[in-house]
């Protein structure tokens, strides 16, 4: 289940942005990680232009806030195939799932999150986080839908996004202060959209399991019932129990007297 900002501020961007809801945004960003891949194929330097390095844009090159989402990290034909296609998929999906308006701010949100990170904490240049976003939030909202990891293991989403929040969490443990401040910023589109949510069916679900325990007890488990006394098989394990005329059932010592035999 999901927890995304009242609908209010959604029909507020569509009215007044409406070029936030565009939709294919991702897929184009797709298309472009693919044509920088090969680029940089010819000439390797060509990702250093690129890159988020808040020193260069300081000095003027603020292209660098949008193309740094256009670098696949990954040098090999082989990972960067299955990188782009898995991309491709998770902007499809939550397209499909949230509208080209939700999915963009969603997006542009963990972009602005990144650039915190590197201008305030020193993060990492690269889109890494970014993408790895889009993955939990598909996991969130379809955490039960079963891919096939290089089309042979079959396993759902949810498996592999425990997996990853478990690096995720070791690294935290592990990095000094400004690194784990970094981090957290650069997933502040998924804490922003999912962390409330989140939050609140965990308390729903503590609570209703403090009631359930609550409501159970002896009576509830039992099968007699003395309509007179109320005890109970459970209560006493001693007593016979008898239905009488009126159609009530009676342990043996209140038993009207006209079928007590």
């Amino acid at each position: 289940m999901t927890d995304i900002p009242a609908g209010k501020v959604w029909d507020f961007l569509a009215r007044y942005l409406p070029w936030l809801g565009t939709p294919g945004v991702l897929k184009a960003v797709v298309l472009l990680n693919a044509l920088t891949f090969l680029l940089v194929g010819l000439d390797p330097a060509y990702a250093g232009t690129l890159a988020l390095i808040p020193e260069k844009i300081r000095e003027g090159e603020v292209w660098r806030l949008v193309t740094y989402i256009f670098i696949p990290q990954t040098t090999s034909w082989f990972w960067v195939f299955f990188l782009l296609l898995f991309m491709w998929f998770l902007a499809s999906a939550l397209e499909e799932q949230w509208g080209a308006l939700k999915l963009n701010v969603f997006y542009l949100v963990g972009m602005i999150g990144c650039t915190i990170a590197a201008f305030f904490f020193g993060g990492g240049s690269s889109n890494t986080f970014l993408n790895l976003s889009l993955f939990f939030a598909f996991a969130t909202i379809a955490p039960n839908y079963e891919i096939f990891l290089f089309f042979v293991l079959r396993v759902r989403v949810k498996y592999i996004a425990w997996m990853l929040a478990a690096m995720l969490a070791l690294q935290l443990a592990l990095l000094p202060l400004p690194a784990k401040a970094a981090m957290a910023a650069s997933l502040t589109n998924y804490l922003l959209f999912f962390l409330p949510g989140l939050v609140m069916n965990w308390r729903t679900q503590r609570r209703d399991a403090v009631r359930l325990a609550g409501f159970r007890g002896p009576v509830e488990s039992a099968l007699h019932s003395c309509h007179t006394c109320g005890r109970t098989e459970v209560s006493d394990p001693g007593l016979d129990f008898r239905v009488a005329a009126d159609g009530e059932e009676y342990c043996r010592e209140h038993l009207p007297s006209a079928t007590n035999r």
